[in-house]
């Protein structure tokens, strides 16, 4: 089952897609974890994330397709995996698509985590002073919230219109939520 976990900034994507992950026994992929794994290792794809990474630039998405093409052809990941935060935009989208049709594969179900802003808010504010973020303040933070309508919205709409989005409510403790996911699933 290949899954992609849609959700802002604090909504629970990296918790969930991490107790889906242990449930379902598939991995799961979240970019930035990949990046810093693969220029840790100095995998040729890690040196060239580096080199844009150093430069403070975004690293482009043939790079970032790259490193997940070598998650999802991993033995790992014959049964599926999880795809935390990515896609952001249809491109990419497209891309994952393209990746998974080229191995007799889809896109099976994406799940939006579903969470009020001002909730949002408190929880990024929260792990902010937990984590000692000084750069997380509320207006940054909806700052990132606005961003991350404005990506994903385009997104949702495309699979919607597949008939592959669910919506999870994302308020709760964080097993409630678990279970939502997995009955969305029918598991």
């Amino acid at each position: 089952m290949n899954l992609i976990l849609l959700g802002a900034p604090g909504s629970g994507k990296g918790t969930q897609g991490a107790l889906l992950s242990a449930r379902l026994g598939i991995p799961k992929i979240a970019t930035g974890d990949l990046l810093r794994a693969a220029v840790h290792d100095g995998t040729p794809l890690g040196l060239q994330a580096k080199r844009y990474m150093e430069q403070g630039q975004l690293v482009p998405d043939d790079v970032i397709m790259g490193l997940i093409e070598e998650v999802v052809t991993a033995p790992a990941a014959r049964d599926g995996v999880i795809m935390d935060g990515f896609p952001r935009t249809i491109p990419q989208a497209s891309a994952v698509d393209a990746l998974l049709a080229a191995r007799g594969r889809r896109v099976d179900r994406v799940l939006l985590i579903d969470v009020a802003e001002e909730e949002l808010v408190r929880r990024m504010l929260g792990r902010a002073a937990q984590e000692g973020r000084s750069d997380d303040t509320p207006e940054t933070i909806r700052k990132r919230l606005a961003v991350f309508r404005e990506q994903t919205e385009p997104l949702i709409a495309h699979y919607r219109a597949q008939g592959v989005m669910t919506t999870i409510p994302g308020t709760g403790a964080v097993e409630e939520i678990a279970q939502r996911i997995v009955g969305s699933l029918g598991r």
